[in-house]
Formats: structure tokens, C-alpha cells, sequence
């Protein structure tokens, strides 16, 4: 199995995507800031993210693959079989989009006013709050087009062609930040400019996929919904999945609603800010992990190679640690000098760099977690079982809204991105120990050996990194050429501090380079 060739590619495209991501931020950042303005759009975007993260990247591919894949395999049906599945699937989905965009759009007053816990600290008048109202109308429909987009990103998958479904999320960057450089004005200008970008980014993606489905030889005809036994099978697995996948987004949610209600003005921006770069690694590695492991585990499984599977999860998690790791530290250690060096320009002032160092630094604490759940759950969903990670997704959301309420008090605008990372521990540790137990995973001795040796490099580029930032700093704060050398001298110094370390550990050996330039050869 190539799966390191495999998350490459997929790899590549999501950094391609998260890099445009930060573009586009940094843009949002110069031109919005953290004002309310700002704080308005992300409150309308977020309910997006939170749905792509639910549906899209998580339960609609965790119940849809699996069943897809073992119609292509039943004797007799093969793939004309799994396509008349999909079109079944495909009618009755479309009907319910229609109808809960429809129910969403009316209703996106107290939507509004959930996700922000109605900006209470703010005091926003009559008018701010209704052009937030507005902001949510414009977004809502990329709901339905992202969901739909996620069924033919499915069929793709299925057909192992990840790269196309990979490249997807690009058309929604490029749409925003072309947005954000041919129509800003004013903050609450821009900002709708911005919403208005979203739905149509969710056409691009939604054209593009069903584009590269049809080059597939893959056309799905509309029929009229009906529910036989597979559509009811996958409503019944798609429904856990959906807060089993999305446990991340369900406490960036709380979060956003008790910073809306408890914090001032900025702070849904800060957590935003520093939530985008998290989910620079979180997006190249965990989602693309998820992506590769959930139908090349159930296929394995599905032919009764559990022997197979088992190795293709440890290196799975070895993968994911490998690149995380470094990561955690290097977002922590570095956080101040990445803030300032991709956002501290235009309106976002020094102080709001600081602010949202300090978020990205509670954030990134539970880096390998959040990762490690998108490589842990495929476990489940390839044995078609939803509901274990639901009842953990919602212990870890208990967890989140307990130190949410514990630690704003406390700690203000750091408590909510440290509640969600203490949740993302608590969710990884009770997925792992329902597998050991089960017989479902056991972590091999190469895994328990490199574990502790990737720690140690991680450490040892950490140290390099807090030394570089005192040398690199004057560069950080210059023209954007000077800040883009500066991150770069930053983040390519600390990245060759950690290879060397890799080796000087033997947590990674010239044994597995050299194979792993047989296996790109190959």
C-alpha cells in the first residue's frame, strides 16, 4: 500500500488549499481586522465550516464509502450496482437539501443569534445585528452545494481518484480571495463581499467534481426519491456519524457562541485567526489521512484481511505523529512570530497579534488529537459502526463546554481554544481504548518504539525554532517580501532541525528512506 505516496498527492493539494486559506485571512485580516464587522462574517461562515466538517468531510463519506464499496464488490452487482446505489442516494439527499435549506434560510435570525451567543458583550445595535443576519442568508445555500459536492467526492474516493476531491476546496479559496482583492471597501463591505464568495466558491466545487465524475465514466441521473432498505441503512449510519466526524467543529461552535456572548469585540477573530492556522496541518494530514484510510481499510476488511488493515492503521498513526508532532511544537514555540509575520499589517494592530499568539498556542496543544480522531475513526466506520465515536464526540463536547465555562472567566479568550484541545485528548484516548479493547487495533512494536523518539526530535526543533525567532524577528514585521523570507528562513530551519533530529534519534532511519524511494520508483 503506497500510503505515503497516496497522502502526498492529497497532501500537496490541501497544503495548495490551507496555503490560499491563509492568503485569504491575511487579506480579511489587512482589510477587516478584528472588529465587529469581522466577527460578523465569521459568525456566517462558520455554520459552512461546521456543516462541510459534519457532512462533507466526515459523515456522509464515513457511511456513504463503505456501502459503496461493498455493492462494487458483491458478486453479480459490481459497479453498475453501486451506482444505482448512488443515484438512490443522490434523490432522496437532494429532496432533503432543498427542504433544509429552505428551513434554515428562514430561520437564520436565532440561527444567527445561537452561533454568537447574540454578540451580548458587544452590544451590537439593530442594524450591525441585522446585517449579520444578512451575512448568514448569503452563506447558507453552499450547505446544500457542499453536500452535494461530498456525494460525487465520495464516488471519487471509491474509485481512488483522492486528488480530484482534494483539489475541491481550492475553487472556494481562489473565489474568496479574488473577493477579497477586486471588491473590498469598507470593513462591513468587504465583509458581505466575502459571504457572497461562499456560495459561489460551492458552485465551483460542486461543477468541478461533477465535471471529473463524468470523465470518471460516473453519471448519476436525478430520480425521484425513495426510501428502500440501503437509503434507510445509510440515513441510520450517516446520522451518528454526523456528531461522531464533526466533535471538532461542534466545540469551535460553543466556543464561538460563548465568545460572542461573554468576550469583547475581536475575540471571535482572534479564536478564528489562530483556529485557520491550526488547521493547516490538521487539514494536509488528518483530513487527508481520513481520506485515504476509511476505503483502504474497508476494502482490506471487506476481503477479510485483517492482518492487512491492522498494519495499514499503525502506520496510519505513525504517519500522522511523524508530522504532528513538529507541528504542535513548532505552533506553540513560534506562535507570536507566525501571527505577526502572515497578519500584523493593515488594521491588525500588535496587540491583536499577541491576543491571538496566545490562541494559537492553547489551540495547537491538541494537535496529534484532533489528528489522531480523523485516523482512528476509519476503524469504526469500516466495520460500519457510527455510533461508538458519537457517544465519545459527545462526552468530548460535554468536556469542552465544562472548561469553556470554567476557563473564559479565567483565562478570557485562551479558555475556549484550550477547552477544545483538553476535548480532542479526551475524544482520542477513549477511540484508541475502545479499539485496543475490541481487538480492532494493536499498536505494533514499530510504532511504540518511533513514538518516543519523534517526541524528542519535536523537542529539539522547538529549541532551534525559540533561538531562530530572536535572530528572524526584525524580518517579521517588514514589507511582505521581508515577512515571507522571514517565515520561510523560520519554517524550512526548524523543518531540516527536525529531519537531522529524526535521524540522530533513529526515528527515522536511512533504511525507511531508501524504501521509501523504492515504493516511489515502484
Amino acid at each position: 500500500m503506497k500510503l505515503a505516496r497516496t497522502l502526498g498527492s492529497v497532501g500537496g493539494l490541501t497544503l495548495v488549499s490551507r496555503i490560499l486559506a491563509l492568503v485569504r485571512d491575511s487579506l480579511q485580516a489587512t482589510f477587516v481586522g478584528a472588529s465587529f464587522a469581522s466577527d460578523a462574517f465569521l459568525v456566517a461562515f462558520r455554520l459552512p465550516n461546521m456543516f462541510r466538517a459534519f457532512f462533507a468531510e466526515g459523515a456522509f463519506n464515513a457511511a456513504f464509502i463503505p456501502m459503496f464499496n461493498r455493492k462494487a464488490g458483491e458478486e453479480g452487482g459490481g459497479m453498475p450496482a453501486a451506482l444505482a446505489f448512488a443515484e438512490r442516494a443522490l434523490a432522496v439527499l437532494f429532496a432533503f437539501l432543498l427542504l433544509f435549506t429552505a428551513v434554515m434560510l428562514a430561520a437564520s435570525w436565532p440561527i444567527t443569534w445561537g452561533l454568537s451567543g447574540g454578540f451580548s458583550k458587544q452590544a451590537p445595535s439593530s442594524e450591525e445585528f441585522a446585517f449579520a443576519v444578512t451575512l448568514s442568508r448569503i452563506t447558507i445555500p453552499y450547505l446544500m452545494l457542499i453536500s452535494l459536492a461530498s456525494l460525487l467526492g465520495g464516488i471519487l474516493n471509491s474509485l481512488d481518484k483522492f486528488w480530484v476531491n482534494a483539489a475541491a476546496p481550492i475553487l472556494l479559496n481562489v473565489a474568496m480571495v479574488a473577493a477579497l482583492l477586486f471588491f473590498n471597501g469598507d470593513p462591513f463591505e468587504t465583509a458581505q463581499a466575502q459571504a457572497i464568495a461562499v456560495p459561489v466558491g460551492g458552485v465551483l466545487q460542486l461543477g468541478w467534481l461533477w465535471f471529473a465524475c463524468r470523465r470518471s465514466g460516473v453519471s448519476l441521473k436525478l430520480r425521484w426519491p425513495r426510501l428502500d432498505d440501503d437509503v434507510r441503512q445509510l440515513m441510520k449510519l450517516i446520522l451518528p456519524a454526523a456528531a461522531g466526524a464533526g466533535a471538532v467543529q461542534i466545540n469551535l461552535v460553543i466556543s464561538t457562541a460563548l465568545s460572542g456572548y461573554l468576550l469583547d469585540e475581536g475575540s471571535i477573530s482572534y479564536i478564528y485567526y489562530a483556529d485557520r492556522l491550526n488547521q493547516l496541518p490538521l487539514g494536509m494530514i488528518g483530513i487527508g489521512l481520513g481520506t485515504i484510510l476509511l476505503p483502504t481499510v474497508s476494502r482490506l476488511l471487506g476481503a477479510g484481511r485483517e492482518a492487512e488493515a491492522m498494519e495499514t492503521q499503525n502506520r496510519g498513526i505513525e504517519l500522522a505523529l511523524f508530522l504532528t508532532l513538529p507541528a504542535m511544537v513548532a505552533l506553540i514555540v513560534a506562535a507570536e512570530p507566525i501571527v505577526r509575520g502572515l497578519f500584523q499589517h493593515g488594521v491588525f494592530t500588535g496587540e491583536d497579534t499577541v491576543r491571538c499568539a496566545w490562541a494559537l498556542a492553547a489551540f495547537s496543544a491538541g494537535l496529534p488529537a484532533y489528528v489522531l480522531v480523523k485516523v482512528l475513526t476509519p476503524g469504526f466506520y469500516a466495520r460500519e459502526d457510527t455510533r461508538t465515536p458519537v457517544r465519545f464526540a459527545m462526552i468530548a463536547v460535554g468536556v469542552n463546554l465544562a472548561g469553556n465555562l470554567a476557563l473564559i472567566p479565567l483565562i478570557g479568550h485562551v479558555g475556549p481554544p484550550l477547552a477544545t484541545a483538553a476535548a480532542g485528548c479526551v475524544n482520542v484516548a477513549l477511540l484508541y481504548r475502545t479499539l485496543r479493547l475490541r481487538g480492532d487495533f494493536v499498536a505494533d512494536a514499530q510504532l511504540r518504539r518511533r513514538i518516543p523518539r519523534l517526541a524528542l526530535a519535536a523537542v529539539l526543533m522547538g529549541a532551534a525554532l525559540w533561538a531562530g525567532d530572536r535572530v528572524l524577528d526584525p524580518w517579521l514585521t517588514g514589507s511582505l517580501v521581508e515577512r515571507g523570507v522571514g517565515l520561510s528562513l523560520l519554517v524550512s530551519g526548524g523543518g531540516a532541525v527536525y529531519g537531522l533530529a529524526c535521524f540522530v534519534t533513529r526515528a527515522f532511519t536511512l533504511g525507511d528512506l531508501k524504501a521509501l524511494i523504492r515504493r516511489r520508483r515502484a
